[in-house]
């Protein structure tokens, strides 16, 4: 189930994968995003069912709706290669997201709508100890999950190694005394940012195979970033060196 509109909207604009019907709360004024679902899913020859709100409260459960609920197919994970692949079609350096262990579906789907926006290759999840593409994520990423290549890897460290086998620079970041300021170092090249969970931050392993560490320094009294905040900032850096450079 898809709930909310911008996550069934952009699940039809992509059309990465398959919708069955589309459940519209009885009296919902169809407008703006609503409107635009609608006509793509008559475009796409997606069934159309308006149903009571308390049905569609049901089938969400805690999620909020905003009055459209879609069933579809399961999400379509997408492998490194295929990553890597986008980047040689674009001509691109490789830019990717490696989410080692976060387990918040607000802050994967944070993470996920803002590497979309910067236009990230790709995203690497780890198959245990770390969240999926739920609705709950596509709800988060404003539907941005549709319009991302994301990777379930069963080994987050050995997944890591293979990219840099592959010419890619793994950069963690974690508040570590090794760690650099995240301004000093250039990231106009081919990279895997690596994000630690909310609690633990990176796991040891996957730290020591980062090939450098980068920190966000701190003024303030506080010590440490949200882990989506601290990963969109980096995000947006990566993007802007490359942006200097072109």
């Amino acid at each position: 189930m898809l709930a909310g509109r911008n996550a069934v909207y952009e699940a039809l604009r992509a059309g990465r994968r398959r919708l069955y019907r589309v459940l519209v709360a009885r009296g919902a004024q169809e407008r703006g995003t609503l409107a635009d679902l609608l006509t793509l899913a008559v475009a796409h020859e997606v069934p159309v069912s308006y149903v009571e709100r308390n049905q569609l409260d049901r089938l969400a459960g805690a999620l909020n709706h905003q009055g459209v609920v879609a069933e579809s197919d399961g999400y379509p994970y997408a492998s490194t290669s295929d990553m890597l692949a986008l980047a040689e079609e674009r001509t691109e350096p490789p830019l990717l997201l490696a989410l080692d262990g976060v387990q918040d579906p607000q802050n994967v789907g944070t993470l996920l709508r803002t590497a979309e926006a910067v236009g990230a290759h790709g995203v690497l999840l780890p198959q245990r100890r770390a969240v999926h593409i739920t609705p709950a994520v596509s709800r988060a990423s404003a539907g941005a999950v549709e319009h991302l290549r994301i990777a379930i890897v069963p080994n987050m460290v050995r997944a890591i190694q293979d990219l840099k086998g592959q010419g890619v620079w793994a950069v963690g970041v974690e508040d570590h005394p090794a760690a650099q300021d995240y301004d000093r170092v250039d990231l106009d090249m081919a990279v895997v940012l690596v994000l630690g969970g909310e609690d633990a931050g990176l796991h040891r392993l996957a730290a020591e195979r980062c090939d450098l560490l980068v920190r966000l320094p701190m003024r303030g009294q506080i010590n440490s970033l949200n882990v989506a905040v601290a990963g969109s900032l980096m995000l947006y850096q990566a993007w802007q060196a490359r942006r200097t450079q072109a």
